[in-house]
């Protein structure tokens, strides 16, 4: 009972106000047992690190998807099929399983939540990552969506799976298995980035660099594991040549016809502000917040 009301207190706390009010309790509930059940069965969940637990396995939200009860059902369709696997070679079969049931069919819909992609059996990059992120959850797993929030080499975007396993993070294509991991159509493309964060729900900010925020929910710079990258250093001085703490700078790439943000930050009080990025080309402007 202590355990069950301390998990309900972690999802109450970091989810976003409108999850208190669109869902019920039990609802949220059902991510919060089967966590512990998870928790309370293997022991390669009850290793993780208390943080990696809260939000990769326990965390009922990917995205900004509908949250639907779904984790204690995919655990009964995977259970049999992970048996006696560790954890890398479950998480590739958690993927072939994905694959078998949802395929790719584009949309711009709000995302789909998990239990919705399965039951349609198909869904876009983002809503077939959200599936997958939820069945690696179910079997206890830890895993997050990432996402490159527009290409720097063509038009689009693309979202995909990353999981922790053998103390260190992998990449997958979501419902596109191969049979090892960090490899995907996407790898040459990914290389070219300029950004691919990570979302966390989280109040306590897990390590790593934050390139912006929405609401609760905080965008973590993932793009060392993907592309060889650079610290660029962005100073904002007023018309006195002093510098300029609390201005807003975009960081931007010529996507669609537009400069479309990557990461914002705020200046420091040396009016300065710092991102790790790719080799391409940046826009960068900045504002003076009103």
């Amino acid at each position: 009972g202590r355990e069950l009301g301390l998990a309900m207190k972690y999802l109450y706390v970091t989810a976003p106000y409108s999850d208190l009010v669109n869902y019920s309790f039990e609802e949220i509930q059902d991510f919060a047992s089967h966590g512990l059940f998870l928790y309370n069965t293997l022991e390669r969940v009850k290793e993780l690190p208390e943080e990696m637990f809260l939000n990769y396995i326990l965390d009922h939200r990917v995205n900004e998807e509908e949250v639907l009860p779904c984790r204690s059902f995919f655990w009964n369709e995977l259970k049999d099929r992970i048996e006696g696997k560790n954890a890398k070679d479950a998480a590739i079969e958690v993927n072939y399983w994905c694959a078998e049931e949802a395929t790719y069919h584009s949309g711009d819909d709000r995302t789909l939540p998990a239990l919705t992609v399965y039951r349609r059996g198909y869904g876009r990059c983002g809503e077939e990552s959200v599936f997958l992120v939820n069945a690696l959850r179910s079997v206890g797993i830890p895993a997050r969506q990432v996402y490159v929030p527009r290409w720097s080499h063509c038009d689009d975007n693309h979202a995909w799976v990353e999981l922790w396993c053998d103390g260190k993070w992998y990449f997958t294509g979501a419902c596109e298995p191969l049979m090892i991991l960090n490899k995907g159509w996407f790898t040459n493309a990914s290389s070219r980035a300029m950004m691919i964060h990570s979302r966390v729900f989280d109040t306590k900010i897990p390590e790593g660099e934050v390139i912006g925020t929405d609401g609760m929910v905080t965008m973590l710079n993932e793009l060392k594991r993907y592309a060889v990258t650079k610290e660029i250093t962005v100073t904002v001085k007023d018309a006195q040549g002093l510098p300029t703490e609390g201005a807003e700078v975009s960081f931007e790439v010529l996507n669609y016809s537009e400069y479309a943000p990557i990461a914002e930050k705020k200046t420091d009080s040396k009016g300065t502000a710092r991102l790790t990025t790719g080799l391409g080309s940046l826009h960068i402007s900045a504002r003076m917040c009103s």
